[in-house]
């Protein structure tokens, strides 16, 4: 019997055979050193083939990058949402001659020309960025400020991911963590606030705002007496976690005997032990005394006014 000649490996395009080439020779004798003609001959096609797919030697660098890329500026030109465009640039990003590029610069020579094409494609996402930021009524510098980070995490993101060794991790984790530092890039959510019903408003204002630390942003009365008070309680997140995971979370820090509610508010602090006393002073109910976690942080739980259920936590950081 015949082997079936398709089977086994399928065969390389001639971008993937071109782009391989180019990182061997490389490696072999230095990128600057390394001509198109080299390039093309080590790839078996003509220098003609080679501008069929890349417009310069250096653009080969960035290949598939480089078409997600467009496709963000493009979708951002159509104003849809930020956050989802920029996550879309990972989605099934393979290891390819970037990232081999990107952990072996020094050894290809390619340190210098990757800094300058990273500056450039920056540049160019967060212009698409700024531009659709600016057409939403943000003002031109606080969207360009803005635009720069976004742009900024997403090309430390693709670093980060090359130097841990690609093929090990997705780019979308360090992607997702990446966005996630840059203020305001959330989707179409920008702000997280919990309303909470105060039976003894003063009481409740005073506790929060003066004892727990959280300063008064804003405040308006209307007529029949109403009152309104926003406190600033710093970085807003939201966890959601399951029935299993409620039921750890509890037999953790309070061995069960005190229960979550459905929503529980927990506020980072920088000394847990000294905020739950300092709250149970002035009159929030201990429901549970502080104690270390397995993830690392030291929690207590309360009952402050207005029924709120509290977790005090503080971040151990890293043994």
């Amino acid at each position: 019997m015949t082997a079936d000649p398709r089977s086994g490996r399928p065969r390389a395009t001639s971008r993937e055979t071109i782009a391989e080439a180019a990182c061997e020779l490389f490696l072999e004798q230095g990128y600057e050193q390394t001509s198109v003609t080299d390039i093309a001959t080590r790839a078996g096609v003509s220098r003609s083939s080679f501008f069929n797919y890349f417009d310069s030697k250096s653009a080969l660098l960035w290949g598939g990058f480089d078409e997600r890329l467009d496709a963000a500026c493009t979708q951002l030109a159509a104003d849809a949402p930020v956050r989802g465009i920029l996550s879309a640039i990972a989605d099934g990003f393979a290891p390819d001659v970037l990232a081999l590029a990107i952990a072996h610069a020094d050894a290809m020579g390619v340190a210098d020309e990757l800094e300058r094409g990273r500056a450039v494609r920056a540049a160019q996402l967060g212009r698409a960025i700024a531009e659709q930021a600016h057409r939403g009524g943000i003002p031109r510098l606080a969207a360009d400020v803005h635009a720069a980070a976004a742009a900024g995490a997403v090309m430390a993101a693709v670093w980060a991911w090359a130097a841990a060794g690609s093929g090990r991790t997705a780019l979308e984790r360090w992607l997702h963590e990446a966005l996630a530092l840059v203020p305001g890039l959330g989707g179409e959510v920008r702000q997280l606030r919990v309303v909470v019903e105060a039976e003894d408003f003063d009481r409740a204002l005073a506790f929060y705002r003066d004892v727990a630390g959280m300063p008064q942003a804003e405040a308006y009365e209307a007529e029949g007496g109403a009152r309104v008070a926003i406190l600033d309680a710093g970085r807003a997140t939201l966890e959601l976690s399951n029935r299993a995971q409620v039921a750890f979370i509890d037999r953790v820090e309070t061995d069960g005997d005190a229960p979550s509610d459905r929503i529980r508010i927990a506020l980072e602090v920088a000394d847990t032990a000294e905020a739950a006393q300092r709250l149970a002073d002035h009159g929030a109910v201990v429901e549970a005394s502080t104690r270390r976690t397995p993830w690392r942080s030291l929690n207590a739980r309360l009952r402050g006014p207005a029924g709120l259920q509290l977790t005090l936590f503080q971040e151990l950081g890293p043994e």
